[in-house]
Parts: structure tokens; sequence; C-alpha cells
């Protein structure tokens, strides 16, 4: 059988194979602490659940619109009024089935064969596989652990180049936790602004924002900010709803009209209960977001302040999201069990098996001397399996 091209040079992912073995091993009876989810601990709220179950007996259970419901746009419309003092119409808008898609629906919409697209290293894995997909061109923009991670202008510009269409932000960022200041998002418009880029905007972690109260979207700070930035945003993180799987994409008219068309060849609409539940998500209480949020920050400074008292192990305070990249730079070398720890791969897997510990490997983000960890799941687990990975490098010093 001959098989594509395009989808035999896609990467396995390298998070979900750590995850897998992980929970197999937790299935067969070994006592696993899992720190790798990318998913909120919490239960969705009982609002948003009831709405969904209204929405049942209502019987909305229809086909919708391929591009979802007009309650949905408004209220996505209202929320970034509200919070992020931008304007969009509903025509500006449309809803998929998670921000995952919502990338998807964008790098199938602008990207021809050869174009390329800026994407920050470390990188959330998907990123790279999905441009290659849509025929494009990956090219990565380290971001140096002394500065966050974050992208800087002299590095945008040894990498900017004559295919160049667009530059990738995430903020706050997926693995590294990193939130743009307003300064630096300014430098990045001004980058995009003089190279004729378009700026894709992932904001799915925009409410876990740890240090300031105030959040930025690059859309916000000029008329040509807003007209060549398209913003991935969705409601999995923020209302701990990631089975529930609605995402948005906010832009360009006629960019929303093409990639609304795709939709309506790939998937239709998106779960009819499910965008009635998000309405309610954004309409309704908020009160659960600034909980969960607290509750997400006492995890964080206690995580980051016993590994930066551990000797083998480092890591930066992150602003956001709600995850640690931990520098695992002083094991590599190291020999475990009779094998060599070479990269996080290795790291990773001895973790798991010696100590029952399971983390993502910075592998998979582009970094090898690093390792993920989530603190979206409870403290008991967090205190547990931090107890766990120190024991474990500190038996070799």
């Amino acid at each position: 059988m001959i098989f594509s091209k395009k989808a035999e040079q896609i990467e396995p992912s390298i998070t979900l194979a750590i995850t897998s073995k992980a929970k197999q091993m937790k299935k067969d009876g070994e006592d696993i602490i899992i720190l790798g989810a990318g998913e909120p601990d919490f239960n969705t709220p009982e609002n948003i659940r009831n709405a969904a179950i209204e929405a049942i007996n209502e019987g909305f259970t229809k086909y919708t619109s391929a591009s979802g419901i007009n309650e949905l746009k408004s209220a996505i419309a209202n929320k970034f009024k509200r919070d992020n003092n931008l304007k969009y119409s509903n025509s500006q808008i449309m809803i998929s089935t998670g921000a995952k898609q919502c990338i998807w629906n964008v790098f199938a919409t602008i990207l021809n064969s050869g174009d390329e697209v800026i994407v920050p290293k470390p990188y959330w894995v998907s990123y790279p596989e999905l441009i290659k997909l849509a025929d494009g061109v990956p090219v990565f923009a380290f971001g140096d652990e002394d500065n966050n991670f974050k992208y800087t202008k002299s590095v945008l510009e040894s990498v900017v180049t004559s295919n160049t269409k667009a530059i990738l932000i995430n903020n706050p960022n997926n693995p590294t936790g990193a939130v743009y200041t307003k300064d630096e998002l300014t430098m990045i418009a001004d980058f995009a602004n003089k190279h004729n880029l378009l700026i894709i905007s992932d904001e799915i972690y925009e409410k876990f924002n740890y240090e300031s109260d105030n959040y930025t979207s690059i859309a916000s700070l000029s008329n040509d900010s807003y007209d060549r930035t398209i913003i991935i945003h969705g409601i999995s993180k923020t209302y701990a709803m990631t089975g529930w799987r609605i995402g948005y994409v906010l832009g360009n008219e006629k960019l929303i009209k093409i990639m609304s068309s795709i939709q309506s060849h790939t998937t239709s609409n998106p779960n009819s209960i499910a965008q009635y539940a998000a309405v309610e998500a954004l309409n309704g209480d908020q009160a659960s977001v600034k909980e969960m949020v607290n509750e997400f920050k006492k995890r964080r400074d206690y995580i980051v302040e016993k590994i930066n008292n551990t000797e083998m192990l480092s890591c930066k305070k992150p602003d956001g999201a709600f995850y640690i990249m931990i520098n695992i730079s002083k094991m590599l070398g190291k020999v475990i069990d009779g094998n060599k720890i070479n990269n996080s791969i290795d790291f990773s897997n001895a973790l798991l098996n010696r100590e029952k510990v399971a983390v993502i490997p910075g592998d998979g983000f582009g970094v090898s001397n690093y390792v993920r960890i989530s603190y979206a799941t409870s403290m008991n687990n967090v205190e547990e399996g931090i107890r766990r990975i120190i024991k474990f490098v500190e038996d070799y010093k």
C-alpha cells in the first residue's frame, strides 16, 4: 500500500506515548502519579452543565450552521469587548470542534506549498505537524530560558525570509508558561508589520495569568495589528470543558468565510449541545474561573520553590498557563539502571519506571534538556509527584 507522503512525514506525539504508557501502568495496578495532563482537574461548573441539560430538553440537538450558532458568536464578541476592548462582528467569528481544529482551519486557509510560519521553540507539539499537513514549513525561533523562552527581535530577524507568511504566538505559552508583556507584543506587531506577516495568536490560556490582572491581546495594540491578527481561543481550559470540544477563531471576515467553507466539508458544525453550554460559560458567573486560577497559582508556587531548592534541577517561575519546564541538564549523561540518560525521553522513561511519575519529555517540544510538568492535578498529586522526582534526582548527584 502506498501512503500519502504528507501523512508519513507527521511525527507521532511523544506526549501521548508517555501518557499512554503511564495510564496502562496505572490500569495494571501500579501507583502512578501523572503530571502531564493538559486539562484542569476541576469539574465543569454546575451552571454550564445545567445549560447543556436544558439544551437537550429543549431539543437543541440538530445540525447548526457549519460555523456555529449566532448566540455563541454574540457571546464571544461580548467577551472580547468586555475583556479585551476589541470589537468583532458575528461574521468575523467561527466556532470549531476545539481550538486545535481552529488552528488547522487557519493553516489550511492561509498556506500554500512552501509558505513558512515562524513558530516559538519550545513549541506546543501540534503546531509544526499542523503546518506541515497544510503544506507549510515550520521555522523555529528559539526562546532562551534566560528570557523566559520568549521571542526576541534579533532571533525573529534571523529566521524571517521572503517565504515567511505568518508568525505564531501562544500567550500564555504551552509548554513554558511564559506571558508576553505589552511592550514585547508591540515588538512582535512591529516585526509583523515590517515584513507584512499574518499574526496567529493562540490565546487559549488567557485567564491563567498569575502575575497581572491585565492581559493584552496583540490584536488590541493598533488598527494594523487588529487587521493582521487571527485569534485562536476556546472554552476548554478556562471552564474545565476539555471534553466538550468547543474552540473559536476571530479575524478577517473573508478569512472566516473561507475557513467556514472548509469546515463545512470536513466536520460540519461543532456539537450543538456543547455550543449552548459555551454560551452560558461566557455569559454566566465567572467566580469558578477565579477559584481555579487561585488554586493553580498555589500549586505553581509550591513546585517552583521545591524544584529550585534541588541541586540537580531548576526552573523559571512561569507567569501563566499551568505548566513548568524543568531544566534537567545536570542529569544528562548519568547512568540509571544501566542505561545512559542522553535526552529528556530517557529521563522521563527512567523516572516513570523507577519512581512511577509521568512527565512529558521536552523533545516533544523541540528541546531535549527539559521536561514539562503540569500542575492541573490535585495538590496531593503535586506534592507526592514532586517528592518522588526530587528523590529520583538526588539519588544520582
